[in-house]
């Protein structure tokens, strides 16, 4: 019960709020994240998975994180298990996996849900009035103020025109 209040609680705080930078999460290691770290940066929020079609898609997001970082973009993954079971291991297997694999550098966050009753205030935020997360490697491209700038469905590719043109908007 203290648990559910506690997440209640969060998500409350998350709809109330526009901007990410009041939120906090566990990175991949476990100790406080705070949003408001990336306060004046873009930051690409990207639900990942190690079991996934869209898996490759690590390779893109770390390219775009040595291309982009010095610019002010922060990517930041998210590791869920919603879709599919596509993301079974734990904190310590992801992270091997996506630093054997991808040579990942980029900020990782604990593994959350992101859909249904057990939403992370992150997501909750993030899909208010958008509707659930669709798949794995969806992405949000959020501004320096923390507030929601653009969606983008898991086929977007790290370096669609698309999606770059959005992040070179953000970072002006």
């Amino acid at each position: 019960m203290k648990t559910l209040l506690a997440l209640l609680t969060m998500t409350l705080s998350a709809l109330a709020a526009d901007s990410i930078h009041g939120l906090t999460m566990k990175d991949i290691e476990g100790k406080d994240l705070p949003l408001k770290n990336y306060a004046g940066k873009a930051v690409l929020i990207v639900n990942v998975a190690s079991e996934c079609g869209y898996t490759g898609q690590y390779a893109g997001l770390q390219a775009l994180s040595e291309k982009m970082a010095s610019k002010g973009l922060v990517v930041l993954g998210v590791p869920c298990n919603d879709f599919g079971g596509q993301e079974p291991g734990d904190e310590k297997t992801i992270q091997t996996f996506c630093s054997s694999k991808f040579n990942v550098t980029f900020p990782m966050t604990s593994k959350v849900s992101i859909k249904g009753d057990a939403k992370h205030p992150l997501y909750a935020l993030l899909t208010q009035g958008g509707g659930e997360v669709g798949w794995n490697f969806e992405k949000f491209l959020v501004g320096k103020d923390g507030k929601l700038i653009q969606r983008f469905g898991s086929d977007a590719e790290p370096e669609s025109p698309d999606l770059l043109t959005a992040i070179e908007a953000a970072l002006k």
